[in-house]
């Protein structure tokens, strides 16, 4: 269901970005675009990942000066700003690190950027108190602000985040994919946050590659591909559909799951009784050569735990793994690895790349011994053959392998990372959320790829609690509460409602 619609056109915009363009060097990032934000609306801006999004808010926010264009703020013009000029007419950024203080509270994290924007000589912690209740309370969240944000969930980071906005005096908020690390129930609490503060006249721009949330709190859209508006108006107006083809350019087609995988004499996958003490308990489950088995849970259910131990990088107090029929109790990835197992971790940036290396760093570093001549020496040939058909083999867009994976978008530094454990031929590849933060086009074309590999007789086991996402590609659906294997689904059985249902259960 959209959210409520707006009248538009007969009100002044509290912000325009007018005719913004960015270039760097000869790359256009951004041609001619214009944003305009009404108070009391939410906006999504949505765009595949290198569409140009980041980009305009860094310019609106003062991070970054435009090559051409003027900002306009309660209708004073100007061509640029610095952050402090955007703090003082209102403006703010939640990017997806939060940028919050892990070892202050919650009263502190809220407090402290005003207090230093004022530049106020003594810090009351008093009045930081008194003040973080206030704005908790009206948001209607339930926030403890004597915890340190070190102890906090996610969901309530997020809130912390949006608070130290609003001590900011924000009028126009920025959030970048606010959703990504949240449950269901954490969403529904965020969401309704959002709509709280566009009933008391804050103008929040929501950008968010999952287009039932945009569709359902958004009153106005605008679509950017390859640095250009391409699409913009009313939500009502819009259908995820539309949106999808607006963002990529073509029609994404629906992904379902291949036939039906038959059990063979040696399971690709088999583990027996896996247990961690405060994790999980007596895991039993097996991945037949060519099925993507899917493995579902709310977060804090011991899904990743699960994969992490299978991997050996938090090795499991009992139970085994065996690969192909053969069995291994795993206490490190170098078993993992000698089993023929592969793993894609949830966090790219600080588990699945070195983000400052280039592209054939990054892709090489799994299968740099096999990359030699028969003297011995590294294979200058031989390497820069294999980079360049992992480059073309997963459609990564780069103008350079030697350009640093910081460079890329989401999904491309995404199919840097399944370059790399591809590379070795697993016999069985685990990933643990593969799309997540990842725009639809390049969610399809990573799923698809998925598949494929399936089809060709690799078994694929996702770790993830995208029911959309499990149900376009999984065979069959296995799902974790409290550490224990609860339900399994199969065939038929595998529908969205179904998964909703189980992951709320």
């Amino acid at each position: 269901m959209n959210g409520p619609t707006t009248v538009r056109d007969e009100r002044k915009p509290l912000l325009v970005a007018d005719g913004i363009s960015k270039q760097y060097g000869g790359v256009t990032a951004l041609a001619g675009v214009t944003l305009r934000l009404h108070a009391g609306e939410v906006h999504c801006l949505a765009g595949e990942n290198g569409s140009g999004k980041s980009t305009l808010i860094k310019i609106i926010s003062g991070v970054e000066v435009p090559t051409t264009g003027t900002i306009t703020v309660d209708g004073v013009a100007r061509t640029s700003h610095t952050p402090r000029d955007a703090m003082a007419e209102g403006l703010d950024v939640i990017f997806q690190d939060l940028a919050l203080f892990p070892n202050l509270t919650v009263a502190e994290n809220i407090g402290i950027t005003s207090v230093l924007a004022g530049r106020r000589g003594i810090v009351r912690h008093g009045s930081m108190r008194s003040q973080a209740k206030r704005i908790i309370a009206e948001i209607g969240v339930h926030l403890d602000v004597d915890a340190f944000v070190e102890d906090l969930t996610i969901a309530d980071r997020q809130l912390t985040a949006i608070c130290r906005s609003l001590a900011k005096r924000a009028r126009v908020i920025f959030m970048d994919e606010p959703t990504t690390a949240l449950t269901q129930r954490e969403v529904a609490t965020l969401l309704k946050v959002v709509e709280n503060l566009r009933q008391s006249g804050v103008a929040v721009v929501f950008v968010s590659h999952k287009l039932d949330e945009v569709l359902a709190i958004s009153q106005t859209i605008t679509v950017l591909r390859n640095g250009a508006v391409v699409a913009e108006g009313d939500a009502a107006d819009f259908t995820a559909a539309s949106i999808s083809r607006a963002m990529t350019g073509r029609d994404l087609g629906e992904l379902a799951p291949t036939e039906t995988v038959h059990a063979s004499a040696a399971p690709a996958l088999e583990v027996r009784g896996l247990s961690l003490a405060g994790a999980f308990d007596q895991i039993d489950f097996a991945v037949q050569p060519g099925e993507i088995l899917g493995l579902t849970g709310l977060l804090g259910s011991g899904r990743t735990e699960i994969a992490e131990a299978i991997m050996g990088l938090d090795p499991a107090d009992r139970g085994t793994v065996a690969v192909g029929g053969t069995e291994r109790r795993v206490r490190s990835i170098d078993d993992a690895l000698a089993l023929g197992l592969g793993y894609v971790p949830g966090d790219r940036l600080s588990q699945g790349v070195f983000i400052e290396r280039s592209i054939a760093d990054n892709i090489l570093v799994a299968t740099i011994t096999e990359q030699t001549s028969g003297l011995g020496f590294l294979d200058g040939r031989r390497m820069d053959r294999h980079v360049q058909d992992s480059i073309a083999g997963l459609a990564i867009k780069t103008a350079s392998p030697h350009a640093p994976v910081s460079s890329l978008s989401g999904g491309n530094q995404q199919r840097v990372v399944l370059a790399r454990w591809l590379a070795r031929n697993p016999k069985v590849l685990i990933l643990n959320s593969p799309t997540v933060g990842v725009d639809v086009g390049s969610k399809e074309g990573i799923l698809e790829l998925l598949q494929a590999r399936a089809a060709e007789g690799m078994a694929v086991l996702v770790i993830s609690d995208d029911a959309t996402e499990l149900a376009a590609v999984c065979h069959r659906i296995i799902v974790v509460h409290r550490g224990r294997l609860a339900h399994e689904l199969a065939g038929d059985e595998i529908t969205v409602p179904n998964i909703v249902r189980e992951l709320a259960a």
